[in-house]
């Protein structure tokens, strides 16, 4: 199977969001990817279940919930039931950080953890076993359109070699400045669902950015 495709929907018109969800799960995409900030954690506030709501209403395809957010474990309960098929909380923001990889399989979604630019892969050593999935973001997170931030291909190398003696069927998602001049290298380096935002809404024409983005050079994966 091919690399996944996760539009996220902060860089979406969100004047006309049922169209561009339907224009999402009509194209090639994979995933939704769905930002949650407040303006605690990260330096912006972007949406909470309301919006979720509606985009659950629509979505024909996954929601990957990504919480940007203190105290998560309050809420893994109510993402779930608001759609979430993958809830991702930040090494950063959790105490506990295993108890709350619990509660997001006690709530039947996948269990990711998010790492900051600064952040080391080696830190997730302890629990990688038990994750789903790992989000490296390659821009600091809380706005999109921010540039790329180049050790993220290290950064993913090295998350890779870890999951291999570790958890070989762990999921590597990258977000942050994610387009057609870097995703191949993303790829190569060892990510296998890329994030992107501004490169798809901001084209020409968004569901052909997914094609193409989509259509990279592949290797071999499953999920």
């Amino acid at each position: 199977m091919k690399h996944l495709i996760a539009p996220s929907i902060l860089a979406a018109d969100f004047g006309n969001l049922q169209r561009d969800i339907e224009m999402i799960n009509s194209s090639e995409a994979d995933w939704f990817h769905i930002d949650v900030m407040d303006g605690v954690f990260v330096p912006n506030i972007s949406y909470g279940f309301p919006v979720l709501d509606v985009v659950k209403a629509h979505a024909t395809k996954p929601l990957d919930v990504h919480l940007m957010i203190v105290n998560p474990d309050q809420y893994i309960e109510r993402f779930a039931k608001s759609g979430a098929a993958v809830i991702t909380v930040h090494y950063e923001a959790c105490v506990h950080l295993h108890r709350t990889v619990q509660a997001i399989h006690a709530a039947g979604c996948r269990a990711g953890v998010a790492l900051n630019p600064h952040t080391p892969v080696e830190l997730l050593k302890d629990i990688l076993a038990d994750l789903d999935m790992v989000l490296i973001m390659s821009v600091n997170p809380g706005f999109g359109g921010q540039k790329f931030i180049g050790n993220t291909y290290n950064k993913i190398t090295r998350l890779k070699a870890l999951a291999a003696d570790l958890n070989p069927n762990l999921i590597i998602e990258v977000d942050g400045g994610v387009d057609i001049g870097n995703i191949v290298a993303l790829k190569d380096a060892g990510a296998t669902v890329f994030v992107a935002g501004s490169s798809i809404f901001t084209a020409t024409s968004p569901s052909k950015m997914i094609s193409d983005l989509k259509n990279m050079p592949s290797g071999i994966f499953t999920i």
